[in-house]
């Protein structure tokens, strides 16, 4: 648990984590080492690569990466981990404390598997193994210090959604034009030389 919360008991995932934990793309997780100093590593991947289990249970497959394995020898170790969500559009962070458990492909394909799909996709990585994670207790912050940062995705919808209504009136101006063109044309025509 959170050195912060010594009630003790357990404290699942709301809706709002939830919610935020299945739209990130990016997080940090910290692992104790055999020194017990902490280590933390970030995590990256497509929305959705966090998925969640049930309200006390989170996953993620551990992508190929740096293959120094640094997080999977902690746990190793000692299970605990701390897993540092943020969304910058709406300035939340959340702290998930829990007890990782890692599941090699060999013992459950089908989970591995699982990792690697979102939605309707997959995922086109090496994964030969995934963390799973029993959530012990999570803690939100404040926002106040936390800046306010957009995806390039995020923006090139909104400067699409902009652009429309600004697209429509071109396009009638541009005929307007034409029309106005053709009307300057036929006039011409009909004067004599």
């Amino acid at each position: 648990m959170a050195d912060s919360d010594n009630s003790g008991e357990r404290q699942d995932l709301d809706g709002q984590t939830i919610a935020l934990i299945r739209a990130t793309d990016s997080l940090f997780i910290a692992t104790v080492t055999p020194s017990g100093w902490p280590y933390v590593q970030h995590r990256g991947g497509p929305k959705g690569f966090v998925h969640v289990l049930d309200p006390s249970t989170i996953a993620l497959g551990d992508y190929s990466g740096n293959q120094q394995f640094v997080t999977l020898g902690n746990l190793d170790h000692d299970n605990r981990v701390a897993l540092f969500f943020v969304d910058y559009p709406t300035r939340t962070r959340v702290k998930v404390f829990g007890r990782a458990e890692i599941v090699e492909r060999t013992d459950d394909p089908e989970f591995i598997d699982r990792m690697l799909t979102i939605g309707d996709g997959v995922v086109r990585t090496r994964c030969e193994r995934a963390f799973r994670i029993d959530v012990e207790a999570l803690d939100r912050n404040c926002i106040k210090n936390i800046p306010v940062k957009y995806s390039a995705e995020r923006m090139a919808e909104s400067l699409r959604l902009a652009r429309e209504p600004l697209n429509d009136e071109i396009a009638q101006l541009q005929r307007r034009n034409q029309e106005l063109e053709a009307e300057i044309a036929r006039l011409r025509a009909e004067q004599p030389a």
